[in-house]
């Protein structure tokens, strides 16, 4: 499974890439595996400004949905368009072409309550 260490990560299975006050949001590898073959990719919150934890869209597999969850606060400034056509990115590349958005960060002393690579592996092997 792959887990990169340069990421940060939440309980509910996004992956976070910080760089200056922007951050690029997706679910992990496992995430992914865990749902199965997904087949659309809902974000209707762009220019939105949400807490942290607060519903930002919604990922669709085969057999479920299930509820994306904003690991930090701020305005969600972009969406992976790409994926409307091609949400199977989110399978086959769940840390680059299959991001999902873009938040502009209201408060960056949250990062600190993210996981890291080796908390978010303890995790998932629990």
């Amino acid at each position: 499974m792959n887990i990169p260490s340069e990421l940060k990560y939440t309980k509910d299975h996004e992956w976070i890439k910080v760089d200056g006050d922007v951050a690029t949001v997706g679910i992990t590898d496992f995430a992914q595996g865990e749902l199965g073959d997904i087949v659309y990719v809902e974000v209707e919150t762009i220019d939105e400004t949400l807490d942290k934890d607060e519903v930002f869209g919604t990922v669709e597999a085969v057999k479920t949905v299930s509820d994306l969850f904003l690991p930090l606060s701020g305005e969600i400034i972009e969406f992976n368009e790409t994926l409307e056509d091609e949400p199977e990115k989110v399978n086959s590349d769940p840390y680059g072409e299959g991001w999902m958005i873009k938040i502009k960060l209201n408060d960056s002393s949250q990062i600190e309550e993210l996981l890291s690579d080796v908390d978010y592996k303890e995790l998932i092997s629990a």
